[in-house]
């Protein structure tokens, strides 16, 4: 499971329990993927079924023995648990290791701060960690006495705990205001693009699950993808075109990962908007993971968390080249609707048909209507062009113009509304 020790990275030792009375554990691979994400070098893996968590160092004295064996025996400068530990059982664990400790969530708000890129990245992760550390600051300067003035100003004085509570509470609410400030331009972009009727769709699903590709395929672009656990911090917007539909929205966003820490959700929630806010959600599966049914469950809790789990949503199958066989395509529910597509982002198999099942759903409730109008409604002929929905366009008999449109139905009841006109007397 492990391998040779490399000439970089901080040594450390992986700590995975599963307790008795949980009735979910972590995946020990996926917790040595998160570790070497990170730049750690995983040198030995602690294992163990306790029945009960000891409130003051975690683990019992046996398993704290072993570990501290492990950490001595590898000359490990890092102690990672794949579980939330409290402040104090991380100070408790590093007296008696004589190393750092570091729990699940610090592990992955390190990975988050290696790879955020954009502004917006940057302060959410920012955000998360001090949210984080605020909790940690308890004892952590107990050696320090008050602080005194000058004379004239020997009164009680702060702390140095205080006096740091009190700047990190001032830096989370400047962080805050830049965050409101960059959802404010998010909202005005998605306004602009509901005012030209430009539907969403956001690419969800597991960390690694291949949506940054799938995402580089649909769009012809480069964005950096890899092979690793949250390769992708940022939501990136582009321009796709669907067949029978014209120009949609395709976000990429941030995966999921199993107890996503809950600053992050919070952090990142200007982001998840791009979900909340979309026409529809491709939910991205790795179909060659023996633990996909579980991954599903994982991100469907995290949609329903964020407030997006009642959006339409398409499942994706990727990496199915991966199987070796013939790959089903488009499956169809009991109504006809597509609700699973087979995919291979790596080389482009079923692209094809993902673009087709999204032209379907997303076209649920247009309708096809021959307009003809007379010549004196050129401002509602002017509307149905900038709106894009004109297919053809011809005069007839009574030398009226005769427009084949192709538009979702609430939008043409609107427009017929707006000019005092009956879908009887000037539909076909």
């Amino acid at each position: 499971m492990f391998f040779e020790r490399p000439d970089s990275g901080e040594l450390c030792i992986l700590v995975h329990l599963e307790f008795y009375q949980s009735d979910e554990s972590g995946d020990p691979r996926e917790f040595e993927e998160l570790a070497i994400s990170a730049g750690a070098c995983p040198l030995d893996l602690i294992t163990g079924s306790p029945h009960q968590i000891n409130p003051r160092s975690f683990v019992g004295s046996g398993k704290l023995e072993e570990i501290h064996q492990a950490v001595q025996l590898h000359q490990a400068e890092l102690v990672l648990f794949n579980h939330s530990l409290s402040p104090s059982q991380e100070r408790n664990l590093e007296k008696a290791l004589g190393c750092r400790v570091l729990d699940r969530t610090g592990l992955i708000l390190d990975i988050f701060a290696q790879r955020a890129r954009s502004y917006e990245g940057k302060l959410q992760v920012e955000l998360a960690q001090l949210q984080h550390t605020r909790t940690r600051l308890v004892r952590g300067w107990t050696h320090l006495d008050r602080q005194k003035g000058g004379i004239g100003l020997r009164g009680v004085g702060e702390t140095q705990l205080e006096i740091d509570q009190r700047l990190i509470g001032e830096r989370i609410k400047s962080i805050n205001k830049s965050l409101d400030k960059v959802k404010r331009q998010r909202d005005q972009g998605r306004k602009a693009r509901k005012r030209a009727e430009v539907p969403t769709v956001s690419l969800v699903g597991y960390t690694n699950a291949g949506k940054t590709s799938l995402f580089n395929h649909l769009t012809n672009e480069n964005i950096y993808a890899a092979d690793q656990l949250f390769a992708t911090l940022d939501s990136t917007l582009r321009k796709i075109q669907l067949p029978d539909m014209g120009t949609a929205i395709l976000a990429d966003t941030v995966g999921f990962i199993r107890d996503l820490p809950h600053q992050l959700v919070d952090a990142f929630r200007a982001t998840l908007e791009e979900t909340i806010e979309a026409s529809l959600l491709l939910h991205v599966v790795d179909c060659h993971s023996e633990q996909r049914f579980i991954l599903q469950d994982e991100v469907d809790r995290v949609l329903q968390e964020i407030g997006a789990s009642e959006i339409p949503t398409l499942l994706v199958y990727n990496k199915a080249d991966l199987l070796g066989q013939e790959l089903p395509g488009i499956e169809r529910d009991d109504q006809g609707k597509p609700w699973r597509v087979w995919v291979s982002a790596l080389n482009g198999e079923g692209v094809e048909n993902l673009l087709q099942a999204i032209s379907e759903l997303l076209g649920e409730d247009f309708i096809e209507p021959e307009l003809h109008l007379p010549q004196q409604n050129g401002r509602l002929r002017a509307k149905l062009y900038h709106q894009g929905a004109v297919k053809n366009e011809s005069l007839d008999e009574q030398g009226q113009m005769c427009l084949s449109l192709r538009l979702p139905k609430q939008d043409f009841e609107r427009l017929l509304k707006e000019e005092g006109l009956d879908a009887k007397s000037c539909v076909r």
